[in-house]
């Protein structure tokens, strides 16, 4: 769980009833040089739960490096069989984890599940109509670029598998808020040479509400035909 100044939105009781809940999962929350109270409430809740591990940057080094410490912090520290990061804001509930779990489980070759904000009859996705047109339009882009169909490479709900955390989180990521098209650009080239639907599998989500506070504004997306030129050009030229 990446965390820059969360101590407002920080709902550490759903954290604690899902371990009571889930004896099998474990929290590693890491604090991305937060100037608020964020790394108090993380290393109280951490020393008041055996499951729940913190990890403090001193230095906020942007969502990309946190995830990428986090995750490899994960991998030294815990003998889990997947290993995944959501958004602390619990956008995506984390009841989502085991959906996410599951769709691992069910393919053999699987290396990633990662969660799609797909407005469909039964689920409830509460998100501002002009992010879900950008995401849309975002989301096109990057299938031409990476040439993979992929409805939402951007949602905050991931789960890999070890070998995947190995050979994907390794090297630091080029681009600061896309960094998730340089997963799957990364699965592309450095992945078992399999087909990516084989290795990828998008699980649309039931439920998906967004919360007020974000750090990603529209206008990053101004940003975004230069970040997936770096990105295009860094990996597959």
């Amino acid at each position: 769980m990446p965390c820059y100044n969360e101590a407002e939105r920080l709902a550490l009781e759903e954290f604690r009833q899902t371990l009571i809940k889930w004896p099998n999962l474990e929290f590693l929350f890491v604090n991305d040089g937060s100037q608020d109270t964020t790394w108090s409430l993380l290393s109280a809740f951490a020393e008041e739960q055996e499951r729940a591990l913190a990890l403090d940057l001193p230095k906020n080094g942007g969502k990309a490096e946190a995830v990428r410490q986090g995750m490899l912090e994960a991998l030294m520290l815990s003998k889990a069989e997947y290993i995944g990061f959501f958004d602390a804001d619990l956008a995506t509930p984390l009841a989502e984890i085991e959906r996410l779990a599951l769709g691992l489980e069910r393919g053999a070759n699987r290396w990633v599940a990662t969660g799609s904000r797909v407005r469909r009859l039964g689920s409830r996705i509460d998100r501002k109509p002009m992010r879900h047109y950008l995401g849309r339009i975002f989301a096109t882009v990057v299938s031409i670029l990476l040439g993979i169909s992929i409805y939402d490479s951007q949602c905050g709900a991931k789960l890999f598998r070890r070998q995947a955390v190995e050979t994907l989180f390794e090297d630091l990521f080029i681009s600061a808020w896309f960094f998730d098209v340089e997963l799957f650009a990364r699965l592309i080239k450095s992945g078992p040479n399999l087909p990516i639907n084989e290795l990828a599998y998008e699980l649309p989500l039931k439920s998906w509400k967004e919360v007020g506070g974000s750090k990603i504004k529209a206008t990053t997306f101004i940003k975004a035909p230069w970040e997936l030129f770096r990105i295009y050009r860094h990996y597959f030229k």
